[in-house]
């Protein structure tokens, strides 16, 4: 982690603000499906934002993630590195992004590298894995290895096809929209600006 003092101040409630959005519970239930999806002897780490923060930091976790949800000898990240250096692990974690961008996530839902790097906004790395998990669910082309209930499905396109007739049809059908020449009318009105007539 980087060395950094601590905050005051403004930037002190901005931070609290967004250490309050991080989920524990959630957090639980995204190490168990990284855990599962991964399919290897991955040590659980202890509960808590710092542990969770240093269990994911390196990038390999992630880039191994990223790899399970697509076919073997189509994986996205080549060369997963376990390298202790700074700028490598950073580098993996910018490849896990990339990946996750490709795979369908928004770039809205992506978190920041230095957001998991430097532990500033854990909620942010937690919203793009949940954005992952949801796609994954959703694309069901058997990639995905876990609850499907951990994650809520995406809505899917659903695209009507109607024929030249229907379409036809449809031109003679005065929709409500245009307005009905039934009920209330300005019948018996008077136009603005004329006096009231008294009789």
């Amino acid at each position: 982690m980087a060395n950094r003092g601590p905050s005051y101040g403004l930037s002190r409630e901005v931070q609290e603000k967004i250490e309050q959005k991080y989920d524990p519970e959630l957090e639980s239930r995204l190490v168990n499906w990284i855990i599962v999806q991964c399919g290897e002897q991955i040590e659980h780490p202890p509960p808590g934002r710092q542990h969770f923060q240093t269990w994911l930091m390196d990038g390999t976790l992630l880039c191994k993630l990223i790899n399970s949800l697509h076919p073997k000898g189509n994986e996205p990240i080549a060369k997963i590195s376990e390298s202790k250096m700074a700028f490598k692990q950073m580098e993996q974690i910018s490849q896990f992004l990339k990946a996750a961008e490709i795979y369908g996530v928004r770039t809205t839902d992506i978190f920041q590298t230095v957001d998991l790097w430097e532990g500033k906004d854990m909620a942010a790395v937690q919203r793009t894995l949940m954005a992952l998990g949801s796609l994954a669910v959703t694309k069901d082309d058997g990639c995905y290895k876990g609850d499907p209930s951990w994650f809520h499905r995406k809505a899917q396109q659903n695209r009507r096809g109607f024929s030249e007739e229907q379409l036809r049809q449809g031109h003679n059908v005065i929709g409500l929209q245009m307005g009905s020449n039934k009920g209330a009318s300005q019948s018996g009105m008077t136009g603005y600006g004329m006096p009231r007539q008294i009789i």
